[in-house]
């Protein structure tokens, strides 16, 4: 039986590995970012943190853009289907540009709401330096979206090295950039929003590049390509923006606690966001994998993967998770000088590490079901994960003295919800017979 999945997993790890190099340096980058920024004070370094929130929802609401392309290429493709995987690759990559300009005008108008929203309430420094950050960010919404549709084309044809090739030398431009021009030109946290839309720009140009050399190019879309995409896009993205309002609470609610526990929120979360990237790096062989078996009308093979891949997924998390909790006294000390931040983020990055585990399984399920195209299943799940996460988050809110220990366990209780709902959902997959299951992929 082993030899059996010595492919496999040969397979898994050969997609998986250049997977978590490329979603690795994205937080790298973050976490040097927030290194770069926190030595310039509490105040920036809390302007970057509520900036850096809502950027992430507004960019995840796009995240359809790569998941949903993922899943339909590689099923085309498997199905000898390529020139639909062309026009699928094409409606991308439109609405892409659409989705990233229409971006672009809504953060440069409700900037200041944004950062009020988010917690700056109370802290005028801190409003001042997210609403530079993010209406000079907002210049980057379209080429980020476009580097989404092209990460989703080519690892849909199972190639996750160019993609890593183009998070390094954009993130490498990144980190150079913003030394000179924060440091160098003293911009400040101007000077890292700056760096942060060049290296966007940057990666689009590569993205597009590559896209026209890559084994099943672009083609001009359908209509009825661009409305699958649109109706793909609905419920992902409202699973994602149920995501991004967990994120946003507990950086909202931090921010509430103070100025201190909003700093060491900002580095815990940049960690823990490198590690659910590191897990997710599982989740991209899952997708890729089952939507290319079902493609085939080889549901087994899909189980298969999904087994094989969880199992992997659970050993990681609780080697991340023993990793996180061993270093979290050390950790805060790169990222702030001051003591009150370092003491915030240790304990927060305690309970982070208890995470991983649960982390790890919610995240490769989201591969599996991404991988089966059952989005509306990952819309309802995370919406039901939410009511395991706001009795704790309130009740933190409510009574400040739970401290940054109530968003953290919050958080846990919203990771294990995902994990069970998600859960019971690919084993009904994994239950139907062969022809059923292929049946429902379609």
């Amino acid at each position: 039986m082993r030899r059996r999945l010595e492919p496999l997993d040969r397979r898994i790890i050969a997609l998986a590995l250049p997977a978590l190099g490329a979603l690795v340096i994205e937080p790298l980058y973050n976490l040097t970012d927030s290194g770069i920024v926190g030595h310039l004070g509490k105040i920036p370094l809390g302007g970057l943190a509520v900036a850096t929130a809502g950027l992430n929802v507004l960019g995840w609401t796009a995240a359809f853009l790569e998941m949903a392309t993922v899943s339909v290429v590689a099923f085309r493709r498997s199905a000898g289907d390529e020139e639909g995987a062309g026009r699928a690759i094409g409606a991308a990559y439109v609405l892409s540009l659409l989705v990233g300009i229409g971006t672009t005008l809504l953060i440069e108008l409700i900037a200041p709401y944004m950062a009020l929203l988010l917690g700056g309430h109370g802290h005028g420094g801190v409003v001042s330096d997210a609403v530079e950050y993010l209406r000079i960010a907002a210049v980057g919404m379209p080429a980020l979206f476009v580097t989404l549709a092209g990460n989703g084309h080519l690892t849909g044809l199972a190639d996750t090295r160019r993609p890593l090739l183009v998070a390094l030398v954009s993130n490498v431009v990144n980190v150079i950039l913003e030394i000179v021009l924060v440091y160098g030109a003293h911009l400040g946290i101007a000077g890292s929003a700056w760096g942060t839309v060049v290296a966007q720009f940057v990666g689009a140009g590569l993205f597009a590049a590559l896209s026209r050399r890559a084994p099943v190019a672009p083609r001009s879309p359908a209509g009825a390509d661009i409305r699958e995409l649109v109706g793909d896009a609905v419920p992902l993205t409202i699973r994602t923006m149920a995501l991004g309002a967990a994120l946003l609470a507990t950086t909202a609610i931090a921010a509430r606690l103070g100025t201190a526990p909003l700093g060491g929120h900002q580095i815990a979360m940049q960690v823990w966001g490198m590690l659910a990237l590191t897990l997710d790096s599982l989740a991209v062989p899952a997708q890729v994998f089952v939507s290319g078996a079902l493609g085939a009308a080889d549901p087994v093979e899909a189980r298969r993967v999904g087994g094989r891949v969880m199992r992997m997924g659970l050993v990681v998390g609780v080697v991340l998770g023993v990793v996180t909790a061993a270093t979290a006294v050390v950790l805060p000390r790169v990222f702030s000088p001051d003591a009150a931040v370092q003491h915030q983020a240790m304990l927060a990055l305690l309970v982070c590490g208890l995470q991983q585990p649960a982390a790890a399984a919610a995240f490769v399920l989201d591969g599996l079901i991404l991988g089966a195209s059952e989005y509306a299943t990952m819309r309802r799940a995370m919406l039901l994960a939410l009511a395991a996460f706001a009795p704790l988050a309130a009740l933190t809110l409510a009574y400040h003295s739970i401290g940054i220990l109530g968003i953290w366990f919050a958080m846990l209780c919203w990771l294990l919800a995902r994990t069970v709902l998600l859960g019971r959902k690919w084993q009904s997959i994994s239950a139907l017979p062969p022809v059923a299951a292929a049946g429902a992929r379609a």
